[in-house]
């Protein structure tokens, strides 16, 4: 599985943005996720998804403000993120890896994914 995110930018505080992620290969019993990463810190999951079944996970700090999504005809699964902060501003970071079925909840937060694309910066201006 090969992964290509885009859509990062600057955007206003209280702004929206929507990230794209590509994915080349099979997905079927695949887990998606989103991740991101500030300088000096740890990668922190965002959100999942699971690709058969479309259930979905989500950070505390992201609940609410964003929504994961896939569209199987593109084999591209999307970050909405809004109300954006300055607190969000980081690198984002899709992700892949061999998962349960359809019926069950993607991945939690601490589970390594296996297949990972590059990331695409998004600042959030104050």
């Amino acid at each position: 599985v090969q992964l290509q995110a885009s859509g990062g930018g600057t955007v206003q505080a209280g702004g929206s943005l929507r990230l794209p992620c590509k994915a080349s290969g099979r997905l079927s019993n695949h887990a998606l996720g989103w991740f991101r990463q500030t300088p000096g810190q740890d990668r922190e999951f965002v959100a999942g998804i699971n690709w058969t079944g479309g259930r979905t996970r989500y950070a505390d700090s992201v609940q609410g403000r964003f929504t994961i999504s896939s569209v199987k005809a593109l084999n591209t699964v999307y970050l909405q993120m809004n109300s954006l902060t300055p607190e969000d501003t980081a690198d984002y970071y899709c992700a892949a890896k061999f998962w349960k079925g359809g019926g069950y909840d993607p991945p939690g937060p601490s589970v390594p994914y296996t297949y990972w694309g590059q990331g695409t910066l998004v600042t959030v201006s104050s």
